[in-house]
């Protein structure tokens, strides 16, 4: 798959494509449903499919401050939509000036004059250009226009976890910062993943007897409600099964909220400076204070044990 930052990364001879057009945080089963659309009407067509996607978020531009917690780095989105076959993700920089473009010649500079449309796929509620002023009525009046078709999918329904509503980027980011993990797993389609560099922290788990990687995570990263949680801690390739410690460490008096994973029957890990990803499972219980380190340590086991039998199940 082809990665494109910015119209000039498009190369010269580039030919007609089929486009969809998004945020795509997170590429959830909604998500997935347009692109996957986007890659089978391109097959028919005999045309490359292309992704268009922004950074930073359009929120933080047009009202800085307002940047929504992300459910997948950049560079993970695009795996993802890899997976789905998608031959070429273009990541336009959003800045104040292209804020300001008009939705005209949004579909003239990019859809038309680079990435030659001959369709594209949006979901209904799909807006773009100068305050989100064109939809895709608007823009099936300019295929017409421009020689280029429009396709929408609608999106599908949840179930229990989203009580009927769309699938959506931010009905996920309500069930993680809930703790809600396993509803999130049901719209994303998968477990949520946090990354980031293991740094060295205070290295209580080592002296506890449960040597934890403290993860030092991705800026605007949608972290889970503070708990425990049963999971996936991703090393070079690796997945090992992880007890997942979210929080302040209030037993210690902690006042910075971290994530920490225990590699679940792993000794000898030397796990510093590397980059990993930390799948969440399920939630197995809230923060708290213990009486003593005694009654700590006993629940830090029963968690280890819960968490085992958690990912062991979810593998059957």
């Amino acid at each position: 798959m082809q990665r494109w930052r910015g119209l000039e990364d498009i190369p010269q001879d580039w030919g007609r494509s089929v486009v969809t057009i998004g945020s795509y945080d997170g590429v959830h089963r909604g998500h997935q449903l347009i692109i996957r659309h986007a890659v089978e009407r391109a097959r028919e067509l005999g045309v490359p499919s292309v992704v268009v996607t922004f950074d930073p978020h359009p929120s933080e531009v047009v009202r800085p401050g307002s940047h929504p917690p992300l459910l997948a780095a950049h560079h993970r989105r695009a795996e993802l939509m890899a997976g789905l076959g998608v031959d070429a993700v273009l990541v336009l920089p959003f800045t104040v000036e292209f804020s300001r473009l008009s939705a005209a010649d949004f579909v003239v500079k990019v859809l038309v004059d680079k990435l030659h449309a001959k369709a594209v796929v949006e979901g209904p509620n799909f807006r773009f250009g100068h305050k989100a002023t064109g939809n895709v009525e608007f823009l099936a009046e300019q295929g017409k226009t421009y020689d280029f078709e429009v396709e929408v999918v609608d999106l599908f329904v949840t179930g229990e976890a989203g009580g009927g509503e769309p699938f959506s980027s931010t009905l996920t980011r309500r069930l993680i910062a809930e703790g809600d993990v396993a509803g999130a797993r049901e719209i994303l389609g998968r477990p949520h993943r946090v990354e980031g560099v293991v740094v060295r922290g205070a290295q209580r788990g080592r002296e506890l007897g449960f040597p934890t990687a403290n993860v030092e995570t991705l800026p605007h990263t949608a972290i889970p409600a503070d708990g425990v949680y049963a999971g996936w801690l991703h090393v070079e390739g690796e997945a090992m099964p992880a007890a997942i410690s979210v929080g302040t460490n209030p037993q210690f008096d902690g006042t910075e909220r971290t994530v920490e994973a225990y590699a679940i029957d792993r000794v000898g890990l030397d796990l510093y400076g590397l980059h990993v990803g930390v799948d969440f499972l399920a939630y197995v219980r809230g923060q708290a204070r213990f009486e003593s380190l005694e009654a700590l340590l006993e629940q830090m086991a029963d968690d280890v044990k819960r968490c085992r039998e958690l990912v062991a199940a979810d593998e059957d």
